[in-house]
């Protein structure tokens, strides 16, 4: 029997054309990378309206006559910057909400300083947060307004229309954990084990870096490998290149978070699990979730390897409110709102969600919240983070 001969002129004929192939990749990949790039984020435009200490109110200009009359607050995690909800123009949730014609409003957290490790939830919900959707309500002459949250931002939103449902129309909690108490999730099997009180009393507020890095080791290969190997095989394709920047700009610009409130939310949250059994107490009251009478719309991913399913599916189930909606897309924990698929049909969803429930006329407000009352809740929370004293 004849050994079968190597057919050495194929492979050097193949190999040949690969490396001219890959040459040619290379001169175009030198043309894009020297040339010049759009990677700027955050460029549609807007004007800070309010503002208490680090942390600003954005309202954005609009583009299309309003359909839905009750203005929306975002309401983003401390961990990252609110700017992944407007990352790239034609991938951006806030344009696309814009196009819809929503009268959109968005916190920006800021960067907290040392002043600020004292700040815990209660702070950012009941005094940030309310006095915003105050301002709001304000600016805006209506008694009620709408209100979405997005991941510990979704968290912190479901806090707040538990403790004052009088001032929330509707609810859509994105990739919003409220149930801990599971296995899906590394993180949250991390988490219970996690010594908040030595790393808390260690830093004061949490790196902003640290926990970057602990999110890229829940799945090291394709956040760290993965992700690379792929940027370098489209080396030459412009408009890839420009999103993989923009979306690199937006992973390394981590804000620290204030170390009373990681350590309330790992302890109550995660630790304990007490939100979703109506035993969290924020300021001194219990949240109650049935207090929740509102629309509630509740939107996550199928493959969030952040906040899996089983984080976010129970909520609708023990809310007071009769009219709740879920949404399972299959996508993952960012790909909601930077997916120029997912893009098509999430936004739309939403603003059709909020016009079919803003069919009543609006009611003569309530007097709002008045400028002394804007003077007295900083005089609080200014002696708050100014007071220096150990816990």
């Amino acid at each position: 029997m004849t050994q079968p001969k190597i057919p050495v002129d194929l492979i050097l004929k193949s190999l040949a054309e690969e490396a001219e192939s890959a040459q040619k990749r290379m001169g175009k990949a030198a043309d894009v990378l020297l040339g010049d790039l759009e990677t700027d984020i955050a460029t549609t435009p807007y004007e800070v309206v309010y503002q208490q200490d680090r942390v600003k109110l954005k309202h954005y200009k609009p583009i299309k006559k309003k359909k839905v009359q009750t203005p929306l607050l975002l309401i983003y995690a401390l961990i990252n910057r609110e700017t992944m909800l407007d990352l790239s123009p034609g991938r951006s949730v806030v344009e696309n909400f814009l196009q819809q014609g929503v009268d959109l409003y968005m916190i920006d957290w800021g960067y907290p300083t040392r002043k600020d490790r004292f700040l815990g939830i209660d702070d950012h919900v009941n005094i940030y947060i309310n006095d915003i959707v105050d301002f709001i309500r304000e600016r805006e002459k209506v008694p009620k307004i709408n209100l979405m949250g997005i991941c510990m931002g979704g968290t912190f939103s479901v806090i707040f229309s538990a403790l004052q449902p009088e001032k929330i129309q509707n609810l859509i909690t994105t990739v919003t954990p409220t149930s801990f108490d599971i296995d899906t999730g590394l993180l949250n099997i991390w988490m219970r084990k996690v010594p908040v009180d030595q790393i808390t009393d260690t830093f004061g507020n949490i790196p902003g870096d640290m926990l970057n890095f602990g999110f890229l080791l829940l799945n090291p290969a394709r956040l760290m490998i993965d992700k690379y190997v792929g940027f370098y095989e489209l080396l030459d394709d412009k408009q890839f290149v420009e999103n993989f920047i923009r979306m690199e700009k937006w992973i390394f610009d981590s804000p620290d978070i204030p170390g009373e409130t990681f350590r309330e939310f790992i302890k109550d949250c995660f630790q304990e699990n007490l939100l979703i059994q109506n035993k969290m107490v924020v300021g001194g009251k219990r949240v109650d979730l049935k207090k929740l009478t509102m629309p509630l719309l509740n939107i996550y991913g199928k493959f969030d390897h952040l906040v899996p399913p089983e984080a976010c599916e129970q909520l609708t189930g023990k809310v007071g409110s009769k009219d709740t909606e879920d949404i399972c897309l299959k996508t993952g924990h960012i790909g909601i709102y930077v997916s120029s698929k997912y893009q098509r049909e999430f936004v739309p969803k939403i603003a059709q969600w909020l016009m079919e429930r803003d069919k009543q006329p609006v009611k003569k407000p309530r007097p709002g919240v008045s400028t002394a009352e804007l003077k007295t809740a900083k005089q609080r929370i200014t002696a708050k983070i100014t007071t220096d004293r150990p816990r």
